[in-house]
Order: C-alpha cells, then sequence, then structure tokens
C-alpha cells in the first residue's frame, strides 16, 4: 500500500531466498501468490539495509520474536523514527504490552500501532478496508496534529481501498489486538463442536466486553475497543476461518488433537501463544476474563473443551449494564446441551 501511494519501500525478510524470488517474482509467492507487487518496493535480507535511512518503521513480526528483533534493530535505527507495531498481543514472560516491549529495547523512539480488520490478501487486492493508527499524543502533537507520527503514517498509508482512522490510545488499540485472537478461537471452538450463530454471536460480544475491562483496568479507553482495532477486528477474525486462529479453534472443537491440526505444519497462531499471557496480565490486574480463561484452559491445561464450555455457560448470572453491580447466583445447572440433543 505505502509502495502504490508513491513511497520507496524495503521489505526485510529473514531468508536471502524468500527476498531474491520476491525481487524476481515481483510477488511474494509463498505468501500473497498472485499478487503484483510495486516497483517502489524492495525486499532484503540485510536488517541494516532495510533500516537505512528509513523514515518510518512498520514490524510486522510474531510478537513471540518482537523483542528479540528490536535488539537486531539497536545498532542500525535511524535516530527518533516512528515505529509502528502490525503485531499483536502480550509479552509472556513480563506481560508488557507489545508498545512497551519496544520502548524498553528502543528508547527514544515514538512507538504506535496499526491496527484492524485487515486480511492481507484482501488488503493487497485494495478491497475497501480500514484500519486504525494510533499512537501516543504529545502536548506538542495536540499543538500540531498533521505533524504527529499518527497522522503522518495515516497520511502515507492513505489511498485506493485503504482508509486509516487515527487515535491516540495506544492502550486500548493493543488490548483490542491481543485479546481479540484468543476470543477467536472461542467462536472456532464452539463452531467446530457444532453451534451456531447464537454462539457466536454471544462469544464476540461478550468477549468485546472483556477488552473493554482490560483496556480500562491498563488505562485505555473502553470506546476505544468498539472502533476498528477492537470490534471490527474481533468480527472479522471470528467470521472466517481465512483467520488462524479461528481455523484453530473449529478443528480442536471438530475434535483433532493440536498435533495434527493445519496437517501437521507449524502454523504460528497468535491467539494461542497469547492465551496464556493475556490470562496472566488479567489476573495482575484483577480483572475477570471468563472466555479467554476458557480458552487458556482448553489449550494449556489439559481441560475438556465441552465441560469448559459447559462450565463457561453455568456461571453466576451477572447484569450486563456496567452500573448495574449485581450477581444473582448459579443458574439451572444444566449442562451445555451437544448439538445432537439439541
Amino acid at each position: 500500500m505505502l509502495a502504490r501511494n508513491g513511497h520507496e519501500v524495503r521489505l526485510w525478510a529473514r531468508r536471502r531466498d524468500l527476498a531474491e524470488s520476491i525481487n524476481t517474482l515481483r510477488e511474494n509467492a509463498e505468501y500473497l501468490p498472485g499478487i503484483g507487487l510495486p516497483e517502489r518496493l524492495t525486499a532484503t535480507a540485510s536488517l541494516g539495509l532495510a533500516l537505512s535511512e528509513a523514515e518510518a518503521v512498520i514490524m510486522a513480526t510474531p510478537s513471540s520474536t518482537l523483542r528479540s528483533l528490536c535488539r537486531d534493530c539497536a545498532g542500525v535505527l535511524p535516530p527518533a523514527v516512528p515505529l509502528a507495531l502490525a503485531c499483536k498481543g502480550v509479552e509472556r514472560d513480563t506481560g508488557f504490552l507489545l508498545s512497551e516491549v519496544v520502548l524498553e529495547e528502543l528508547p527514544g523512539h515514538p512507538v504506535g500501532a496499526v491496527s484492524g480488520p485487515t486480511f492481507a490478501r484482501e488488503t493487497a487486492l485494495d478491497h475497501p478496508t480500514a484500519a486504525t493508527v494510533a499512537f501516543d499524543f504529545s502536548y506538542a502533537d495536540r499543538l500540531s496534529p498533521q505533524n504527529s507520527p499518527a497522522v503522518r503514517l495515516a497520511l502515507s498509508l492513505s489511498g485506493g481501498g485503504f482508509r486509516p482512522y487515527v487515535s491516540d490510545d495506544l492502550v486500548g488499540v493493543e488490548v483490542g489486538g491481543a485479546v481479540k485472537n484468543v476470543i477467536a478461537i472461542a467462536c472456532g471452538m464452539m463452531s467446530g463442536a457444532g453451534f451456531a450463530e447464537n454462539t457466536r454471536a454471544a462469544l464476540i460480544t461478550r468477549g468485546i466486553d472483556e477488552m473493554k475491562r482490560l483496556a480500562q483496568a491498563l488505562g485505555g479507553r473502553r470506546e476505544t475497543v468498539t472502533g476498528l482495532s477492537g470490534a471490527g477486528d474481533l468480527t472479522l477474525t471470528c467470521s472466517s476461518t481465512t483467520s488462524r486462529n479461528m481455523a484453530l479453534g473449529l478443528q480442536l472443537g471438530q475434535g483433532r488433537a493440536r498435533a495434527v491440526c493445519f496437517d501437521g505444519r507449524e502454523i504460528v497462531v497468535e491467539g494461542e501463544v497469547n492465551a496464556i499471557s493475556v490470562c496472566d496480565l488479567a489476573a495482575r490486574v484483577g480483572v475477570a476474563m471468563p472466555i479467554c480463561e476458557t480458552v487458556n484452559a482448553v489449550l494449556h491445561k489439559g481441560a475438556d473443551l465441552q465441560d469448559a464450555f459447559a462450565a463457561l455457560w453455568n456461571r453466576p448470572l451477572e447484569a450486563e449494564p456496567l452500573a448495574l453491580d449485581i450477581s444473582i447466583g448459579d443458574p439451572s445447572g444444566n449442562p451445555l446441551i451437544t448439538t445432537g440433543e439439541r
């Protein structure tokens, strides 16, 4: 998108053969086959060359390798260059949001995020797509927003079918991006077990509530989670097996063992990695996230999928408005019915 908009773009790839293939074929045959890449985009396996004279950097590594990538960037990154995260999650060992990881490893750089409902192929095909560009706003940014990193990056990305929106709530945007992957696994699990739209709608809606509570506890704003980086991204991820999170949940719900999901291929599923870190972070700040905790129990604690979701549905009843603080006690205790019993 940046290259189509007239910017010179360098794409760093870990593998030299992939970088050479992209430059020769003018497409990423491995990950985006059939999508022609603009001449202004060149790939390289040299991190130093990729970052040389960069005016902005978008970091799209898996969340689990972000810290090591930041350390590799430390010696070659131009000073004060804005860094925007296109990866989503919470670091497991520290409980840090990914922006906090970058700030710790690369101090002196404005750090933000690009997040929203953006499947790569549809975005590359220039289908109408919207996303949020979020950075913390300094006093100077508020006096002159057109010079802020968020607005400058949004203007650079804007073009064709891609429409960015600007946010100053980086925490809220990051929480939405991290939690939605875990909720998508829950939706996939229930779809795989034979349940349909009522169940998915309930999980999406209550999943948004879990996002709101965690965002607020960490200093973000609840309304951010109702936007593109929260509700928008969650709706997309929970609606299609194009999402690896939804696809993993679907296979597990159908009774497949984790080892044979994706035909045994090693596929990075961010929600699987982040189920642990999101739940650990929520526990640390005193936020109940029952859907995420159920997914974590199935993925990492050996819980039976049907039993875990039955327990989720039979928790004490609650009021939906936050202001109505009541707990009604246990419902009837009937177990979650199976598809055959329905």
